[in-house]
């Protein structure tokens, strides 16, 4: 599903973001990314949902060559990957329910769709009661949830979690991740990139380790020291 080989990213001033990964990731893996900031998470990320394209190597996703991609292939590809980011990025004057069938409607999806399947995505992430309610009247946890609800509306084959826990106190940062091994269970890939060694440790699926844009470390079912 997803394979980098002898992928470099070098941005301007010759700053090298990431060096030479051979990384592959197969359908339904949860993989968790890990490493400080600036180790590189973040750029791999955005290379796999071609917000940036490799200066060196192939990086293939769904079979397609990302660096060879057609701009106006784009919004396809990024159809099929679902990004949950730190800051949540709900919209503040739309309820929970219109958060995410905005997301849906941005897809083309018919009313039909999105009325039934909103109370199935709301249930899944246990939101089911606060669907007329606005961002600021939930926790940090439920704004959470509601940004899964909504990267999952147009059911992505692989969903991004880019540092979720970040503005999470530790109780609410492992109901985050037992929600992403839920969703990863019922068939989507799921990538964490994190530098929060409790939540990957929580986890127990496979620690790919990232230093100065390199791979240090790749362990199947394990936890991992940060």
């Amino acid at each position: 599903m997803i394979k980098f080989q002898n992928v470099s990213k070098i941005y301007p001033g010759d700053i090298a973001a990431l060096s030479d990964i051979n990384l592959e990731i197969k359908p339904g893996e949860f993989v968790s990314i890990v490493g400080q900031s600036g180790a590189g998470k973040t750029t791999l990320a955005r290379l796999i949902t071609a917000e940036g394209r490799p200066t060196s190597g192939t990086l293939e996703v769904f079979g397609q060559d990302v660096g060879k991609m057609s701009r106006r292939f784009f919004p396809r590809h990024r159809r099929k990957i679902g990004v949950v980011f730190q800051d949540f990025k709900l919209l503040p004057k739309r309820t929970i329910y219109e958060n995410v069938s905005f997301a849906m409607e941005v897809c083309d999806m018919s009313d039909e769709i999105i009325k039934k399947d909103i109370p199935h995505l709301l249930g899944l992430v246990g939101l089911s009661s606060k669907a007329n309610q606005f961002p600021q009247e939930l926790s940090g946890g439920e704004q959470q949830r509601a940004s899964l609800a909504r990267a999952l509306a147009h059911k992505p084959k692989i969903l991004i979690a880019d540092e979720p826990t970040g503005n999470l106190d530790s109780l609410m940062a492992q109901d985050i991740v037992q929600l992403l091994l839920k969703i990863n269970h019922l068939g989507t890939t799921v990538i964490l990139a994190t530098h929060n060694k409790d939540i990957v440790n929580r986890a127990r699926k496979r620690v790919i380790a990232l230093k100065d844009g390199k791979i240090t470390s790749d362990k199947e079912m394990g936890g991992y020291n940060i």
